[in-house]
């Protein structure tokens, strides 16, 4: 930890780790059992609570609030952790909070997401890696949220759901339902549009898959399948599809029931 990197007026814990190429810009404040990994740059005014692990090379610009105890009635004070990975960026004011203990003690953030300013991540969420969430998102606690997932401007996430990989929910749209994986959602009140065909262009995928996908999307919306029959229906499609497979896992894992 080099002292030229660091400004004077930024208050850091004695039992932070921090590596040694960080910057620690003016007015920071880093607390107890924080470590962060190299090359992570912190712009003014930043908090890093307490009990957060934090990867190599991400960028947490003015005002944000990482870290910091839940915002749960259940907390006692009880030891919980917030892990985030490597080469995130956290725009203005982004808050992030640790876990409860009655909701496994630990909220997790993958890698090489981009949250934008006004941004919540509330406690005991999951958020994979590569997702984009949009200005003043907020998901509520336990919310899952898969890999390369897109979340619109003030969008807002029900406590317990799960958003599946690379769905896309529209502005503004109140999602009170699970979402599966690769779909649409947008509106007030939130209704599945279409398969994320251009999304999934622009990742790479092959039109035989995008094809899949959409005939998927007949099966479980437009075919008055039960979800139970609906997934039968895709385990007996192209065999050995791994698309299919990350839709058909989305679909089974669901406990909230999916946006129909």
């Amino acid at each position: 930890m080099s002292s030229d990197l660091i400004d004077s007026s930024a208050r850091i814990h004695p039992s932070a780790e921090i590596a040694p190429d960080v910057r620690v810009g003016p007015w920071c404040l880093i607390g107890e059992n924080v470590s962060i990994g190299a090359g992570t740059i912190l712009d003014s005014h930043v908090v890093i609570r307490a009990n957060t692990k934090m990867g190599k090379a991400n960028r947490v610009f003015q005002f944000c609030s990482i870290g910091e105890a839940p915002s749960d009635r259940k907390f006692e004070g009880e030891e919980t952790w917030l892990e985030i990975g490597d080469y995130n960026i956290f725009r203005e004011g982004v808050t992030a909070h640790r876990g409860t203990g009655s909701g496994g003690g630990v909220t997790r953030i993958g890698s090489n997401n981009l949250q934008m300013p006004f941004v919540h991540i509330a406690h005991d969420c999951i958020v994979g890696d590569n997702t984009v969430f949009a200005n003043n998102v907020g998901i509520s606690g336990h919310v899952q949220v898969g890999d390369w997932a897109i979340l619109g401007g003030y969008a807002g996430i029900n406590q317990f759901l799960k958003i599946g990989a690379h769905a896309m929910v529209g502005g503004m749209a109140h999602i009170t339902n699970d979402i599966p994986a690769f779909m649409i959602v947008s509106g007030r009140p939130a209704t599945v549009r279409s398969i994320n065909t251009i999304g999934l262009e622009r990742r790479g995928f092959d039109k035989e898959t995008i094809a899949d996908l959409r005939e998927a999307f007949k099966v479980i919306y437009k075919r008055n399948y039960s979800l139970q029959e609906a997934i039968d229906q895709l385990k007996a499609m192209r065999e050995g599809c791994e698309t299919l497979k990350i839709l058909i896992q989305s679909l089974e894992s669901s406990e909230k029931g999916i946006h129909r």
